[in-house]
C-alpha cells in the first residue's frame, strides 16, 4: 500500500528543521550506502555522528507517532531513528530496494525494515526533478509532494530518486517493522479501521459500529508478531 499522508510537520516545523540541517552541515551519502548501493547512490546526508542528528530525529519520528493516519497503516512496533538526505546539481538514487533487516543505532537491535517513509522538507517548487518513483504490483507511481508531508510504501518495492535538475530536494526518511508483517494484512486493516472511524462519526457508538471495531481488533490480535 502507497498512502500519502498529509502534515506530518508544520510549515513552521519545517522551516525549523531545515535551518538546523543547514547548520549541522552535510556529508555524503556514500558514508551508509553497501557496496551494491555505492554503484546508484549520489546524495549528501546528515551524519548519524554528528550531535544535531538524534534531536531532529526524534522530532520527526514523534510527529510521525502522533500522527493517526501513520499509527493506523504502518502499525509501529519499532521506529527506526529518521535520517536526512539531500539531493541536488543532478544527484539521484537508482532503483533499489531497501534492506529487509536493519540495525537501530541506538539500541544495537536487529530491527525487520517492513515499512519506508519519506517526509518531504522541500517544497515542490524548490527544485526541478527529484521524484520518488515507487514500483509494485499496480504500476509505477511518481511521488513529489508538500513540504511537511510523507509517503509510506512496503520496503519491498523497488524504488528510485530521479535526478535533480536545479534547486535542492531535502527530505527525511526511515524504516519501521510493524506489528504485521503482511503488507496485504496491514493494508485490509488500515481500510477496516478508515471505515470505522467514518461509521461512527455518521452513526455514533451504534452496535453495528461496536461490532465492526471489535472484528478490527479480532484481526490484529490474530495477525500481530
Amino acid at each position: 500500500m502507497l498512502l500519502h499522508i498529509p502534515e506530518v510537520l508544520s510549515k513552521s516545523e519545517v522551516q525549523s528543521l531545515r535551518l538546523s540541517l543547514d547548520e549541522a552541515g552535510w556529508v555524503s551519502g556514500l558514508a551508509t550506502a553497501g557496496p551494491q548501493a555505492a554503484r546508484a547512490k549520489d546524495n549528501e546526508q546528515l551524519s548519524p555522528e554528528s550531535p544535531a542528528f538524534l534531536p531532529l530525529s526524534e522530532r520527526v519520528a514523534a510527529a510521525l507517532q502522533r500522527h493517526p493516519l501513520f499509527v493506523s497503516s504502518v502499525l509501529p512496533r519499532h521506529v527506526l531513528p529518521p535520517m536526512f538526505n539531500r539531493y541536488q546539481g543532478g544527484g539521484q538514487y537508482g532503483n533499489h530496494i531497501d534492506n529487509a533487516l536493519q540495525t537501530d543505532r541506538r539500541s544495537g537491535q536487529v530491527v525487520r525494515t517492513d515499512v519506508s517513509t519519506t517526509v518531504f522538507l522541500s517544497e515542490p517548487e524548490e527544485y526541478e526533478g527529484g521524484e520518488l518513483i515507487v514500483e509494485d504490483s499496480y504500476g509505477t507511481h511518481e511521488v513529489k509532494l508538500a513540504a511537511g508531508d510523507a509517503i509510506v510504501y512496503p520496503s519491498t518495492s523497488l524504488h528510485r530518486v530521479e535526478p535533480v535538475r536545479s534547486g535542492a530536494r531535502i527530505a527525511s526518511f526511515l524504516w519501521t517493522q510493524s506489528l504485521v508483517r503482511d503488507a496485504w494484512r496491514r493494508a485490509m486493516l488500515f481500510e477496516l479501521d478508515m471505515t470505522i472511524v467514518k461509521l461512527r462519526g455518521q452513526l455514533g457508538d451504534n452496535a453495528e459500529v461496536t461490532a465492526l471495531t471489535g472484528h478490527y481488533h479480532k484481526l490484529l490480535q490474530q495477525w500481530a508478531e
